[in-house]
């Protein structure tokens, strides 16, 4: 066998699992965070705050008497909380009985309902505080594109290429462009434009209105390798320029697009332009289930490869209020297609190979984190809302089934019995192994 050869592959796993590993320690931590905090503003003691399970590999005592503790498997955390039999919860009998009524009030079980619902609903509501922060920042720091469109970085490309870094672009092929703000109207431009290897642009460059050459507006280019994406498989990088298809050359994302699709599934050759080599690559489009603007799933064929301009616009400092709304929007967006999501999977309008289990997560946290800061924390973004929003489900073990437990208990007056919890909670478990499992049977399985 040669080792030598196994290096790189063994680094790529190690970084695999260190994004991996990064990822979830931050979203477990904020998680986790959520309970602690709002249980203690509740007047609910905590004993416990793990980051991970299993032997401690560090921990202190602050003065509240709560310990702080890594552990040495980073796969989740939890908060242990006053007069609990466990990390899970659970009312310890034992503990309880030895309190007096002051002392029980600063325990979970002992607190108001508002007290314990609210600490409950703590974590997955800061989990999606994060989203909405991190993708409030990360917009902040891209910026909104100046309007008219201006030239602000330009990417390598094989194509003639006149235009230069401060070029305010007012017309191509002689046809004034519309105001970037109008998305529609300015999407129709852009589709009329002929597909062709270069185009004539009219620029203001100072105090000089020019027209110049530069190449197709959307060339073939790889801004984006999404994860596990059959681009990802065969090698593209972001930044590689497709310059044909199957021997037919290519100058548009959409002829690129057109030619995935009209394979039928089938292998297809590229030819690629990378950083002013060219080399052959191999790969075989992917079926793939995308959500529709009217809820629904259309399946299609994709290779994974996100288009772009051949230059980045130049963009000017979006303000707080605007990026935080975009921010909230964006965390409802993915809430709201996660869950039309799970259920089309669940009424089988599209594959349940769409549910990823830790090993396509691990892998596309490597993925993301190899393309960049920027992506590997909006990834973060992503996942973290994920996360909230799975912790809400309705079932027992998980936050979402509390939060049922303490709604029964508001309208009866009484909590459900510890035998009745005891087999609800085994139910819950359960039926969480089971998919977590399943999804893991997709990752090793699914193509």
């Amino acid at each position: 066998m040669d080792i030598a050869a196994l290096l790189p592959q063994f680094g790529s796993v190690i970084w695999t699992l260190l994004a991996f590993v990064i990822a979830l320690s931050i979203i477990v931590a904020i998680h986790e965070y959520g309970h602690y905090i709002v249980g203690r503003w509740s007047g609910i003691d905590a004993d416990v705050f793990s980051l991970g399970f299993g032997p401690v590999l560090f921990s202190r005592v602050d003065k509240r008497g709560t310990k702080w503790q890594f552990a040495l498997l980073p796969l989740g955390g939890y908060v242990k909380f006053k007069g609990d039999s466990n990390a899970s919860g659970g009312k310890d009998e034992d503990a309880m009985a030895s309190l007096s009524d002051a002392e029980r009030r600063r325990t979970m079980n002992g607190a108001p309902l508002w007290a314990r619902a609210a600490t409950v609903a703590a974590g997955p509501a800061f989990n999606f505080a994060l989203s909405i922060l991190i993708f409030t920042g990360v917009l902040m720091l891209r910026g909104e594109v100046t309007d008219p469109v201006k030239v602000g970085e330009l990417r390598a490309v094989p194509a003639q290429n006149e235009l230069q870094v401060g070029d305010v672009l007012l017309a191509i092929e002689g046809v004034d462009l519309p105001s970037y703000g109008e998305s529609a109207s300015f999407q129709s431009f852009l589709d009329e434009l002929p597909e062709q290897e270069h185009l004539s642009y009219t620029v203001q460059r100072g105090d000089d209105t020019l027209v110049v050459e530069g190449p197709y507006v959307y060339p073939p280019v790889a801004t984006q390798i999404v994860p596990r994406s059959a681009a990802d498989d065969a090698g593209f990088r972001a930044g590689d320029i497709i310059l044909s298809v199957e021997g037919s050359p290519i100058y548009a994302f959409d002829q690129l697009r057109d030619a995935v699709e009209g394979a039928g599934g089938e292998e297809l050759a590229f030819e690629v332009w990378r950083e002013g080599d060219v080399r052959e690559l191999t790969m075989t489009p992917r079926s793939t289930d995308e959500p529709q603007p009217d809820g629904s799933f259309k399946t299609s064929y994709r290779i994974g490869i996100v288009g772009g301009m051949f230059f980045e616009p130049a963009t000017e400092i979006t303000g707080p209020l605007s990026a935080f709304t975009s921010g909230v929007q964006q965390t409802g967006r993915i809430i709201e297609g996660s869950i039309s999501g799970l259920w089309h999977m669940i009424t089988g309008a599209i594959s349940t190979c769409n549910l990823s289990g830790p090993i396509g997560i691990a892998e596309t946290s490597g993925s993301m984190a190899s393309q960049g800061t920027t992506s590997f924390i909006w990834f973060i973004a992503v996942l973290s809302t994920a996360v909230g929003l799975l912790n809400l489900f309705p079932i027992p073990v998980l936050d979402g089934g509390h939060l049922v437990f303490h709604a029964y208990e508001a309208v009866t007056g009484r909590p459900p019995s510890d035998k009745a919890l005891r087999v609800l909670m085994a139910l819950g478990l359960t039926l969480l192994l089971s998919l977590m499992l399943f999804a893991l049977s997709n990752d090793l399985f699914c193509p």
